[in-house]
């Protein structure tokens, strides 16, 4: 049995979204910008896909969405164009210290040009209050960006909350929703969320392709310059496959959340009960109810998490001991260290995430498999001869 447990990652297209594109590649081939009738069809479909990401996040107008290449280049887009845009108002800016990398580094970027960035801490189930962004507000602060709910350990932060505080201070709020778009519920204007990026490859559709919300009225300027798409401020020509995919991607993963969420929810306590009753010296990272209904972050302590994937993989289980963009990397996560974790337990985490395609025998075979490949390791493991001994 095959078990994808990687959704934060990406997920796998599913085949209407597909059989959507499909006609975009041969038959309705035109670039949208020609005046001619196949591009009119292709012209149309980019509106259509616009119309369907603005419903899902209850944007006011669907010409406040923009088509990007995916959820870093929005992350960039917002952080790099507002301070462009509004510099002369101050250089200060507001994140917190568990962004995905694409903010961290970007913020990190805006410092060598003169930015002050105040990086937030965060509990140990990784949330920041609105209080502490309140308190962080200065005169010259021109942006804050929190992101809706971490990749890592799941945590979803008090958006609307921030949003609000935000909203009342006069200054701009942008969160970077990847995980969260289509898999909780996004209301951009009860939240007051002025800017949000998403990812289309985070709920069933393509890769490459993403979306960046941008209030009415807020000067950002154009991130790639080129010709004229993306009301002047996008160039390049579109794509239209990949647009048609999040378009039908975000309109099928959000009609099914009534249904898709509790469902996840389900498998999530599943999981995570079975794990910490059959493994010992396990720990849940992330809060136990505000998280995303698929996310299972848990440290086990006396291995490393790197093992427990390969040992995994042999037996068919597809999992992650973080943020997919990092892999490969001998630092532990710097969200596991953000909540307090020691370096030892944050090297032996592991992330099991779910999605639309898991099936409640897939979480049995993992609860199965998981505890003696843990026994395994953990024999290797001096440390815990000692631990065991002491017993």
């Amino acid at each position: 049995m095959e078990c994808y447990f990687d959704n934060a990652a990406t997920t796998k297209v599913r085949a209407e979204v597909l059989e959507a594109m499909l006609p975009y590649f041969q038959e309705n081939y035109g670039n949208p910008s020609s005046i001619y009738k196949i591009s009119q069809k292709t012209k149309k479909a980019v509106e259509t896909a616009r119309e369907q990401v603005a419903k899902a996040i209850n944007a006011p107008a669907a010409n406040e969405i923009y088509f990007t290449a995916g959820g870093s280049e929005s992350d960039n887009w917002a952080l790099k164009g507002i301070a462009d845009s509004y510099s002369s108002k101050g250089k200060h800016i507001i994140t917190t210290a568990i962004e995905h990398h694409a903010i961290l580094h970007t913020c990190e970027y805006l410092e060598t040009k003169g930015y002050e960035v105040t990086y937030l801490p965060v509990d140990e189930y990784g949330l920041v209050s609105a209080e502490q962004v309140k308190e962080a507000i200065r005169p010259d602060t021109i942006l804050v960006s929190v992101m809706f709910a971490n990749n890592e350990i799941g945590t979803i932060e008090p958006i609307a909350e921030i949003g609000a505080v935000c909203r009342e201070a006069g200054v701009l709020f942008h969160t970077d929703a990847v995980q969260a778009v289509a898999h909780v519920p996004v209301d951009v204007q009860a939240m007051n969320i002025d800017l949000l990026s998403m990812s289309g490859h985070k709920f069933y559709g393509p890769k490459g392709i993403g979306a960046m919300y941008i209030r009415k009225g807020i000067k950002i300027p154009s991130f790639i310059h080129g010709g004229a798409q993306e009301r002047k401020r996008r160039a390049g020509t579109e794509n239209v496959p990949g647009i048609v995919g999040i378009g039908k991607a975000i309109e099928l993963a959000s009609a099914e959340l009534e249904t898709e969420m509790p469902r996840l929810i389900a498998l999530r306590t599943k999981l995570i009960n079975g794990i910490l009753e059959k493994i010992p010296y396990a720990r849940l990272n992330g809060h136990p109810d505000l998280r995303l209904p698929g996310n299972v972050n848990i440290s086990f302590e006396f291995i490393e998490g790197e093992s427990i994937l390969l040992l995994l993989d042999m037996n068919d289980i597809y999992a992650s001991s973080g943020s997919a963009c990092t892999s490969g990397s001998l630092d532990p996560s710097h969200v596991l260290l953000a909540i307090g974790l020691p370096h030892e337990k944050a090297h032996g985490s592991l992330r099991l995430t779910m999605g639309h395609f898991t099936k409640e025998e897939e979480v049995d075979f993992v609860l199965e498999k998981l505890p003696p490949i843990v026994e395994r390791l953990r024999e290797m493991s001096p440390l815990y001869e000692q631990i065991k001994n002491k017993k």
